[in-house]
């Protein structure tokens, strides 16, 4: 298996965390979000494995841009064994009451459309090579709404429940996999967009980074027969 990967979102939490881990298991890893300085800041943490890292500044709403860098990464690896979508984003000002039309397409634009632009960016070599994973970075959001996570982050993340779904059913005859990965509060930067953001005794009871990009690296070295379709983790 060509070991080489594409990780959305790798400029911080999850996404950096799932880079890390890969880089420190011999993969190839382009790592793709908004801003350079985030991303350059994953490549110096993995040390003696920066040299496994090739980061593309790429806004994952965006199609063309998603066309542009998968176009570069394609030509630089030469095949992408494994997506992984993390990139995601919420507001503070996320309930019905108060949600502005901007910021709910912004949220499905980057949480949903980024992930279904990047998976088509990636799955015809996939499918032509009979092998590929994709891992999709939820939410228990995706499974059951709140009021904490707000109607748009919700909404995005059950459709992106749907696409991993979807993914299976149509791909899994051609050799390739999707798997959900529903984490539960993960002291992530993206807490510090909620109306309130939660002191340190709240995050230090949450999921940490590197739990989530445990599951994660776990379903994507099990054995190509095997498809974790949908996995639920939460804080104990």
């Amino acid at each position: 298996m060509n070991k080489t990967a594409v990780v959305t979102g790798a400029g911080s939490g999850i996404g950096r965390a799932i880079t890390l881990k890969l880089c420190q298991q011999g993969w190839r890893v382009a790592i793709v979000g908004r801003r350079d300085e985030t991303l350059q800041e994953t490549a110096r943490l993995a040390g003696a494995w920066a040299s496994r890292i090739t980061p593309c500044v790429c806004d994952v709403g965006d199609p063309s841009a998603v066309a542009e860098m998968g176009g570069r990464v394609l030509a630089e690896f030469g095949e992408v064994e494994v997506l992984v979508n993390s990139a995601g984003t919420n507001a503070p000002r996320r309930s019905l009451e108060v949600l502005s039309l901007e910021d709910y397409h912004a949220m499905i634009a980057t949480n949903l459309n980024g992930a279904y632009y990047c998976v088509q960016a990636f799955l015809p070599q996939m499918r032509a090579r009979r092998s590929g994973t994709i891992v999709n970075i939820v939410s228990d959001a995706g499974r059951q709404a709140s009021a904490k996570a707000g109607p748009a982050y919700v909404a995005s993340k059950f459709g992106l429940a749907g696409l991993t779904q979807s993914i299976n059913a149509e791909e899994r005859a051609h050799g390739i996999r999707a798997c959900a990965i529903l984490p539960g509060d993960t002291d992530t930067p993206i807490l510090n967009k909620r109306p309130q953001a939660p002191d340190a005794a709240a995050r230090a009871r949450m999921l940490r980074p590197e739990d989530v990009a445990d599951c994660a690296v776990f379903c994507i070295n099990l054995p190509p027969h095997v498809i974790v379709e949908e996995m639920l983790v939460r804080p104990r």
